[in-house]
């Protein structure tokens, strides 16, 4: 039996992209943020789950069959948790289509996680001076 307590996934805010965190260069983060940012990037900490969420995102039209996935080096239903932990951490969603499940990486998720990500912006240049006149003789 876990001690974890199951976060709800990750919704799009109505400008569609989830409500993460800003740049970790940007300030720190509230304790809200840490726990969303956590989530996501534990969820990712398992390389099965990240061949999987990368087989997913590269998957052309950006959704992939369980039944193309499904050759990570484990069983079907390893492959089955591993996805089921990564649409509880919000990074898939899933749709069933007859006998088959097919995923998908929202793409405010790859958003947020390459904001989260993302360099702190460059200091802006300082102005150059303006040399004095030279006076005229």
């Amino acid at each position: 039996m876990s001690n974890a307590k199951a976060l709800p996934p990750l919704e799009p805010t109505a400008r569609g992209a989830v409500p993460c965190c800003p740049p970790l260069a940007e300030r720190p983060m509230t304790a809200d943020e840490a726990e969303t940012a956590a989530r996501m990037f534990k969820a990712l900490g398992d390389p099965v789950r990240l061949r999987l969420f990368s087989s997913v995102a590269s998957h052309e039209g950006g959704e992939a069959c369980v039944c193309d996935i499904s050759d990570v080096g484990v069983s079907q239903p390893t492959v089955s948790h591993h996805l089921k932990k990564l649409k509880e951490a919000g990074l898939l969603t899933s749709e069933r289509r007859g006998t088959w499940v097919y995923y998908r990486v929202q793409p405010s998720v790859l958003a947020a996680m390459g904001r989260l990500l993302a360099p702190a912006p460059a200091p802006a240049p300082a102005p150059a001076e303006t040399p004095a006149p030279v006076p005229a003789a």
